[in-house]
């Protein structure tokens, strides 16, 4: 039997202490020297272009092999290993090498300190209490950056340049270790601690005992079936589960002196507040009485289809965003509280295009008119319905009615294109969202000189031809102001057979006989003025990623950029199709492009 602390000699506590200190701090240098070398290689791989070599092909046949491009060639190796490589669990979640990583080290450092040295200055073994006390302290000196990772506006993503969403995997990862630890430190007392049941009165254990309940409630709602399936029901719990355990193990840990490594999470929850708030005043500032005039920020909605709604906003002038990002909605009219926040990719893309090209040459604004004029000049969501919010939202569009809409945003990084030289977007249904206005940019972009790319490859894969009415006019238009330098391909794909009238994805045979009046959707639905334009080729079958992607590569010399977003299924084709021996090492040295691959979430997971 290990004994017990009052067999220890006060320069034993003396020195448990010091490492209690100690431990939890080199932890933090660990974490910061970790962040800071992920920060520069980060923002020096988007510096990396000087190394891109020009090359030319024959006949899709790359002819040039150069030692010169091994930097390139160890570049492009990371990022298949780290980003590319895969494990997948089920058919919906998927986690690159770079993550498992991250995890595996993140979870054994702090294992590690929390065994070593687990013996006195005479070398007897610490007893449960000692290390599990320890373990305590090691996860409670996580918080902070468990809370910062969980905001919008942090420091991580400033010192890494990676954006928030791209660091919501790490902040579930870490507040899952924490979680574990904090079970090992409770049941350490419980079966160590023979003073436990006479202490369940004292204040200091029961709002211990209070924060772990919050936390294994949170815990639980935060799996992915609970939060993309009740995304609602993980907000309220997220919201209050967080408050009362940071609450809770404060007075927990202030006897102990661990108090201290839990209150900066509240300086950087309130800080992130802040910061939402005053984005919120500044965006929506008619609402608060700066300025004469209201609705100002009113949506209208229009059911596209069963399954997407449409919100169009007037475009505010202090209001920009770049292509890709998204924007936190609150509407109080259709949410249960009023101050829930939605995330929406900006389907819209904020631009001078329509004003340059007027005035550069001659034009009217006529040029871009119809249904495609919203991605210029407003704020446009396509929303996927699913239940609880979306799903109230829905009822609204099928009315038509214009509701109050708060913006927060926006939020996420966009990629540069400017320096490739080819563009390939992949979309699958509503993530269109993301890759039309990074379409759009790339083409206003070229006509400005702003961009060296030369193609960009439009692939869009829809469950029926009137999907395209969503955005038919946008690229008709977008097709037009493309100049001769930049070869344009755009692919449709349908899945669903053309001979189906019942496709549940769209409508049911009921709803199409007892609601005429909220159809928006007709077979037959391409346009010729659509089919017409140059580089436009639909086909009715699922889209061959692999060999779209490996087709595209074959043919491109320099640099290439591979954006996605859609389902999980997508993006691992997507991923799949840009390993070895397409991205290898070999292919580069022998004059391949180097290929970038961004992979844009999809859902609320």
């Amino acid at each position: 039997m290990p004994p017990s602390s009052d067999q220890f000699s006060e320069a034993d506590l003396t020195l448990f202490d010091d490492e209690n200190t100690k431990y939890p701090e080199q932890v933090w240098y660990t974490l910061a020297a970790f962040l800071f070398v992920i920060g520069c290689f980060q923002w020096g791989l988007r510096g990396h272009h000087g190394f891109d070599e020009e090359t030319t092909t024959t006949n899709g046949v790359h002819q040039k092999f150069s030692l010169r491009r091994i930097p390139l060639a160890v570049i492009n190796f990371y990022r298949v290993v780290a980003f590319r490589w895969t494990l997948e669990i089920g058919q919906s979640y998927t986690l690159n090498m770079a993550e498992v990583f991250v995890t595996v080290a993140y979870i054994v450092l702090l294992l590690i300190y929390a065994f070593i040295n687990t013996t006195s200055v005479e070398g007897q073994k610490l007893d449960v209490i000692f290390w599990s006390n320890r373990i305590a302290l090691l996860a409670s000196s996580q918080f902070p950056i468990v809370t910062a990772l969980g905001t919008k506006n942090n420091s991580v993503s400033l010192v890494t340049g990676i954006s928030y969403d791209k660091l919501n995997y790490i902040h579930r990862m870490t507040a899952r270790t924490c979680f574990m630890l904090l079970w090992v430190h409770g049941a350490g007392h419980i079966v160590a601690n023979p003073y436990f049941e006479e202490r369940l009165s004292d204040s200091w254990l029961r709002a211990g005992i209070t924060a772990m309940v919050a936390f294994s409630i949170l815990i639980i709602v935060s799996l992915r079936p609970v939060r993309s399936n009740m995304y609602e029901v993980f907000f309220y719990v997220h919201f209050l589960g967080v408050l009362i355990f940071l609450v809770g193990g404060y007075y927990h840990t202030k006897g102990a002196d661990g108090s201290y490594w839990i209150w900066p999470s509240f300086v950087f929850w309130a800080f992130d507040r802040f910061i939402r708030a005053v984005r919120l005043v500044v965006f929506n500032h008619s609402y608060f009485g700066f300025k004469s005039g209201t609705g100002t920020m009113d949506a209208a909605t229009e059911l596209l289809s069963e399954n997407v709604v449409r919100l169009r906003l007037c475009r505010p002038p202090h209001f920009h965003w770049s292509p890709g990002q998204t924007a936190y909605l609150i509407m109080p009219s259709v949410s249960t509280l009023p101050f829930e926040a939605h995330p929406f990719t900006i389907a819209s893309f904020d631009s001078s295009l329509l004003s340059s090209t007027a005035s550069a040459e001659n034009q009217s604004s006529a040029e871009v008119t119809g249904s495609s004029a919203p991605f210029w000049k407003e704020l446009v969501f396509l929303v996927n319905v699913q239940g609880g919010f979306t799903k109230k939202l829905k009822e609204v569009a099928v009315k038509k009615e214009t509701i109050k809409v708060f913006v927060d945003g926006p939020y996420g990084s966009s990629p540069d294109l400017g320096s490739y030289d080819t563009s390939v977007l992949v979309a699958g249904g509503s993530g269109v969202s993301y890759t039309l206005p990074v379409f759009l940019n790339i083409i206003e972009r070229v006509r400005k000189g702003k961009s060296s790319c030369t193609r960009v490859v439009f692939i869009w894969s829809i469950r029926g031809a009137e999907y395209v009415q969503w955005i038919e006019e946008a690229l008709i238009n977008a097709v037009q102001l493309a100049p001769p330098s930049l070869a344009v391909s755009i692919r449709i794909f349908i899945t669903a057979p053309s001979s189906r009238e019942d496709d549940s994805s769209i409508s049911s045979s009921t709803e199409k006989k007892s609601n005429p009046k909220h159809m928006v959707i007709r077979k037959n639905s391409l346009s010729m003025s659509f089919l017409s334009l140059r580089g436009v080729r639909t086909e009715n079958r699922r889209a061959d990623l692999d060999a779209l992607l490996k087709e595209e590569v074959d043919v491109t010399s320099g640099r290439m950029s591979v954006g996605v977003c859609g389902s999980q299924g997508i993006a691992r084709a997507v991923r799949h199709a840009l390993r070895f021996p397409v991205s290898g090492p070999s292919s580069i040295l022998s004059g391949g492009p180097s290929v970038t691959l961004h992979v844009e979430s999809f859902g609320y997971a």
